[in-house]
């Protein structure tokens, strides 16, 4: 049964893939969808068959109640499309594409994305960023940042005693219209939630990851971080 709050993935090629085994890893709820039955036959979560630049597909993954959407589709022409309809039926959820050509970039965003990666290797990166648990060296600093195209950046930061974070729900820090910055997962006592809502409060001891351009990651460490 798929949840609400979910994370979905369009594509299952080696981007998705890579992504998937990320969520696994730190137990993050998700659906893949993709049109290839044979790859996903064995898999061990839930999926959808058909095609992620088709409305109804999409509305079987459960677009409208997800909080993010991960599109790696291998033509742009779909990222576009998929990128369209799931901004048009869940304008809240954040939308994260990677582009298989750099000339597609402006359009992919045009079309509703949040943050348009134009490397593969960076996708999976992205991700495991935002699930703050990865195992590899590259995820060891809580404040390091991956840069992504055009200066987009991710980054984390640990909520120390003092901040002006703490205490404080989503809805009241409304970073997104302070700063320009969008929280995208907070790890508490080992638990990465991605499925950020405006009633969820900030605690001491928190990981908060948050995306935005090098200017608003700057104006967030300015405004929040001690």
């Amino acid at each position: 049964m798929i949840e609400n709050g979910h994370l979905i993935v369009l594509g299952y090629g080696d981007v998705g893939k890579q992504i998937v085994e990320v969520l696994q890893d730190n137990d993050v709820r998700f659906v893949v969808v993709d049109m290839n039955e044979h790859v996903l036959e064995s898999a061990n979560f839930e999926y959808v068959i058909g095609n992620g630049a088709d409305e109804d597909v999409l509305k079987e993954a459960g677009v409208e109640s997800a909080s993010t959407v991960i599109v790696t589709l291998n033509s742009d022409t779909d990222v576009i499309f998929a990128t369209l309809i799931t901004h048009g039926l869940n304008p809240e959820s954040t939308i994260l594409a990677r582009a298989n050509s750099v000339k597609s970039i402006d359009k992919i965003y045009k079309a509703g994305a949040d943050y348009v990666a134009s490397l593969s290797i960076v996708a999976g990166q992205m991700l495991a960023k935002i699930t703050a648990t990865c195992m590899d060296s590259v995820c060891e600093n809580i404040d390091e940042d991956i840069m992504l195209y055009e200066g987009i950046e991710i980054e984390k930061h640990h909520v120390l005693k003092g901040s002006d974070l703490i205490g404080r729900t989503v809805a009241d820090l409304d970073i997104r219209h302070t700063v320009g910055c969008t929280i995208i997962g907070i790890e508490h006592d080992n638990e990465v939630v991605t499925d950020i809502t405006p009633s969820m409060t900030i605690r001491d001891g928190d990981i908060v990851a948050v995306v935005g351009n090098k200017g608003q990651v700057s104006a967030f460490k300015e405004h929040y971080v001690k």
